[in-house]
């Protein structure tokens, strides 16, 4: 297939376009366009960089492909929420979310095709990990949504969650370098403190961040503070341990100075009593930081509900009355499938 034999070129540097530009006969400056067209106006093909001569495309045409994705199919919920199936250049599938509310619109992007974390309460996890998105892969998505945040909208992009499809931490280097093309001049242009890591809490890659000075947002899908339950619902945590994860949540916020973000269901029969709030406030007392109380999202076989608003208010009132900010999510784009642990490629 043609695509595969020619480099793409958004694998390239700077440096290296200007290389292969110089080696060819031409001016180094050439390099400086392209880049510009790449990533800042996320041009799709060559002959769209119309400041190029119509010889100087054909010859990027002759050496280069730009395996960009393609939003095969887009469906729109109820509520203005927004799932693209993506198809990634080999013929893989991904999906992101459009998330709108009156005050921000969110891009839901994914870092892996399926996942390797085997959590019970999570569709994405029945699907396994067949490789890590590229950074351009990761970016693309973020453009296809900024286009449809303009088009169906009228309003821009204002946030960027990666909390599809994969854990971002096991596919590290790919992450960040989607994130400095998007934060930077030259690529998308967006604050850093608009862009929110979920991770199911990988301690050393916690503290490879904090030791990075990276200028996002952290999040951590808990689920639960009790060792016990948390491992029953989600592996990662027999290897990963609610104190190791505490220990390197401490060295995040001691570099870093920023409030991390728990992600939390409560679920019936599972986490829904009081030792488990108690359990929940505990640990949000080891750095400063706020809770997130998602409204779960059936995937289909019945296990796992929704606990009671009750216990939802249990939570909020335990959690409020000691000072931690929490806020009950409603989630979005249910009917569609497109909700928190329902992307699995069903679209």
């Amino acid at each position: 297939m043609e695509t595969v034999s020619k480099r793409d070129i958004r694998k390239l540097k700077l440096d290296e376009l200007k290389e292969f530009f110089v080696q060819h006969g031409e001016k180094a400056f050439r390099a400086q366009q392209v880049y510009e067209w790449l990533w800042n106006k996320s041009a799709k093909s060559f002959d769209q960089m119309t400041n190029l001569s119509i010889g100087l495309r054909d010859m990027l045409k002759e050496h280069f492909t730009i395996n960009h994705i393609k939003v095969d199919h887009m469906q729109r919920s109820a509520d203005g929420t927004i799932k693209n199936a993506v198809t990634l250049f080999d013929g893989m599938v991904v999906e992101s979310v459009l998330i709108p509310t009156e005050k921000r619109i969110t891009a839901c992007v994914s870092s892996q095709v399926g996942c390797s974390l085997a959590c019970k309460f999570c569709a994405t996890a029945r699907l396994k990990r067949q490789r890590n998105l590229t950074p351009d892969e990761i970016y693309d998505q973020v453009v296809a949504i900024k286009e449809q945040s303009e088009l169906f909208f009228g309003r821009p992009l204002t946030n960027i969650v990666f909390m599809g499809m994969g854990e971002p931490l096991l596919n590290y280097s790919n992450v960040i370098s989607a994130i400095d093309k998007i934060t930077s001049q030259k690529g998308l242009n967006m604050a850093s403190k608009r862009i929110t890591v979920s991770t199911v809490g990988i301690a050393k890659m916690i503290m490879k961040m904090a030791d990075d000075g990276v200028k996002f947002n952290l999040a951590v899908s808990l689920h639960a503070a009790l060792d016990k339950t948390r491992s029953s619902i989600m592996p990662i945590n027999d290897t990963n341990p609610l104190d190791e994860l505490g220990d390197a949540l401490r060295y995040w916020y001691d570099k870093t100075k920023r409030k991390v973000t728990y992600e939390y269901v409560v679920w019936k029969g599972i986490n829904d009593t009081e030792e488990h709030a108690k359990a929940l406030l505990k640990f949000c007392k080891i750095v400063p930081s706020k809770v997130n109380l998602i409204e779960y999202n059936p995937i289909d076989d019945g296990e796992f509900q929704q606990a009671t608003p009750e216990v939802l208010d249990m939570y909020m009132h335990l959690l409020e009355s000691h000072g931690i900010t929490t806020r009950i999510r409603k989630s979005r784009g249910k009917d569609i499938d497109a909700a928190c642990g329902q992307l699995a490629n069903k679209s």
